[in-house]
């Protein structure tokens, strides 16, 4: 039979061009072009007014002249009614009573800072704190009279050395950057100021913060060594916050280590209320003062494990878990208003959806569908969340929770549509779930998105896309990246491996002490899987991914050369240099048992580096100029490898961007167009011509 190429829709490609010819897309009124991007909009962070009559939501929407996405925050009625603009800023928390939002914003020096809004029709602002370090996870105290907040302690290493003084108008060079830290850097920030993240409070109506820990230690878990995840919640009578952390020496050296703690707030005095190693986080008091749940698991080395949903008296006695046969990731416990129960959300086989836990261990579904719902807050039984299917991006949306005897799942209500102006009017490509079996006969979920006006006579390009992680779920949500490819002419393949999360302990941790090594073999049964079915073009299957999915892209070009070309984006490609320069160092050293210098062959067999000599195929590599997590060197040594062999590479480097290509706007466009052309100029005609099929 003659094969049948398809051309694709919006990118014009010149057949039997040479590799240097450039591919355009083409706007288009009825696709999904990159250009519509510049006017898209997300929601995120929905909170329930006391009374549910009110929700307020932070939209973020693409700023084109900064190149950034701005925030504001957006009211809408429980209804869908009156949904209208409030204000400039993020993260905004109702107080107790409903008559203010508190939320954070910038002031007129750039910094963050709380600020508090009436929510009256006159809407008085007052600027809250004027402090030199960012604060965050802002909170009310259950009278509304204070809000505390975590912050940086600076605490300055000091070195004093008698170095002469320089001579009047010389210009010496600065000091040095001075660490004894093992974690002293943070992709997105850069090099952390020296110091401790603390708990302090300031009077709701503006004043001076005033401290309420203090030490050298953090409020927060750091279960990988970086901070920015610290928890709190208030006892019902204000009189205690129960926190997490780790008041250890040492813990910055500590892995998955933390604790939960009690802060009585009168004597200042500190209790450590869990006793049992593990990674102990997000406590959560009952709304009658007796119990605190958290999540967490009993320690353990192995590099992943589902998280269970924990209860212990107030006093820290009578611990026990609640979800033990549940072996799914619990995520925003949150109490029901009789203390009997608690709700969370929880991704499971692509899909996520809230649910009910009982004291006794009963849990049961609130929502159910091939969806991604979130749950926000509640207030009086009605839920505050997101929701975001294949074909429909994020919104906010409420339903009820019932009460706990009950059943039924419950109806979800849209209440907003943020990009329907946009995709009103355009044609998406069919999603299709399909399961396959890879060896041991594992089953394997994934999805396919193909073109707009797909004909399955003709065959097709394929882009495989690999996760970030590894231990992470793609799931049912829209994915703008996924349908632009479609609407650019190519299949998109994308699956959950041995390593996600989403399908329990056993099948998260397949990958333990070997990464990569079984996930590979499930994205190559994948890929069978859609060949088998006549529509795909052998000649031009393609491969990308970030992060974890870079490990995987750069390993499976080292193992095929089936793939007519891959763009390796922020990949780790050498397990021993990695593990001594990301900014989680500790998640590094605990990849493959013991230090890389007790067991360097572990370490290399999992590097994609140490295949190098065996690819043939096409490869971009993309990473950002400041990537701390999986460093701009493991691009670069990789890179230089391919050149010193004579494969086809070129680098690039992506301005303002630490992990990943995306989070400025511009660099979201280009990271597409530029894996587009890249495939493009690799169209399989010299391994059509060569025999070249796998």
């Amino acid at each position: 039979m003659t094969r049948r190429y398809l051309t694709t829709l919006a990118v014009l490609v010149a057949i039997g061009a040479p590799q240097t010819a450039w591919a355009q897309e083409v706007p288009s009124d009825t696709l999904l072009t990159v250009n519509h991007f510049l006017d898209w909009e997300h929601a995120s962070d929905p909170q329930i007014s006391p009374d549910t009559s009110q929700i307020v939501y932070t939209r973020w929407s693409v700023n084109k002249r900064t190149d950034r996405w701005d925030a504001a925050l957006w009211l809408v009625n429980t209804d869908g009614t009156k949904h209208r603009f409030l204000v400039g800023g993020r993260e905004a928390r109702w107080s107790p009573d409903g008559t203010r939002i508190a939320y954070l914003a910038r002031d007129g020096e750039g910094r963050d800072q709380i600020f508090v809004r009436w929510m009256d029709a006159e809407g008085a602002v007052s600027q809250v704190t004027r402090v030199n370090h960012a604060p965050w996870h802002v909170r009310w105290s259950p009278d509304g009279e204070n809000i505390v907040f975590l912050m940086l302690v600076p605490s300055a290493e000091e070195w004093n050395i008698s170095l002469p003084a320089p001579p009047a108008g010389a210009q010496w060079t600065t000091p040095p950057r001075i660490t004894r830290r093992m974690h002293y850097r943070k992709d997105g920030v850069g090099f952390v100021d020296s110091g401790y993240d603390h708990l302090f409070t300031v009077p709701a109506d503006g004043g001076t913060p005033r401290q309420l820990t203090s030490g050298a230690w953090n409020v927060g878990a750091r279960t990988v060594g970086i901070g920015g995840s610290g928890t709190f919640d208030f006892t019902p009578d204000g009189t205690t916050l129960v926190f997490d952390g780790l008041m250890e020496a040492d813990a910055d050296l500590r892995y998955r280590e933390s604790h939960i703690y009690a802060l009585e707030l009168e004597s200042g005095e500190i209790q450590q209320l869990t006793r049992r190693r593990g990674p102990w986080t997000n406590p959560v008091v009952s709304p009658d003062g007796r119990r605190i749940a958290f999540v967490g698991y009993d320690w353990t080395p192995q590099t992943y494990r589902a998280r269970q949903v924990y209860v212990m008296d107030r006093d820290g006695s009578n611990m026990r878990s609640i979800t033990g046969q549940f072996d799914r990731d619990p995520q925003n416990i949150t109490w029901h208003p009789e203390s009997e129960a608690l709700y969370f959300y929880a991704d499971d086989s692509g899909a996520r959806n809230v649910h009910l836990v009982h004291l006794n261990g009963n849990v049961r579904a609130i929502t159910e569908g091939s969806h991604v719902v979130s749950l926000g807050t509640i207030a009086n039984g009605l839920a505050v969340g997101l929701q975001s299917a294949h074909h429909a991006p994020a919104d906010v949306v409420r339903f009820r929770l019932g009460v706990p005897s009950e059943e039924e799942p419950q109806e979800i209500v849209q209440l907003t549509q943020l990009n329907q102006d946009i995709l009103g009017t355009k044609r998406l490509g069919a999603v299709e779930e399909i399961r396959y079996i890879s060896t041991e006969e594992t089953p394997i979920q994934g999805w396919v998105v193909k073109p707009p006006a797909f004909d399955s006579t003709l065959r097709y390009p394929l882009i495989l896309e690999i996760h970030d992680g590894p231990h992470a779920m793609y799931d049912v949500g829209f994915n703008y990246s996924f349908q632009n490819f479609a609407a650019n002419g190519f299949v998109v393949l994308y699956t959950n491996p041995r390593g996600s999360s989403g399908y329990g302990t056993a099948f998260g941790n397949a990958i333990d002490n070997g990464f990569p090594s079984v996930d590979y073999a499930d994205l190559m049964a994948g890929v069978d899987s859609l060949l088998a079915r006549g529509f795909i073009d052998p000649n031009r299957l393609y491969v990308t991914g970030c992060g974890a999915g870079g490990v995987l892209a750069s390993w499976i070009i080292g193992q095929t050369d089936r793939f007519a070309a891959a763009a390796v984006r922020c990949p780790v490609v050498n397990w021993i240099s990695f593990s001594g320069t990301t900014d989680i160092t500790l998640w590094g050293y605990h990849r493959y048992g013991g230090f890389p210098w007790d067991n360097p062959e572990k370490w290399l067999r999992h590097s994609p580096l140490m295949n190098v000599a065996k690819i043939k195929t096409p490869t971009l590599l993309m990473v950002g100029e400041h990537d701390l997590r999986t460093p701009v060197s493991q691009t670069e040594e990789f890179y230089k490898a391919l050149k010193a062999l004579g494969v086809s590479t070129a680098l690039m480097r992506f301005a303002d961007e630490y992990h990943g290509t995306e989070s400025r706007p511009s660099n979201f466009l280009r990271t597409q167009l530029y894996i587009m052309s890249w495939f493009n100029q690799h169209d399989g005609t010299a391994r059509a011509s060569a025999g070249v099929v796998r």
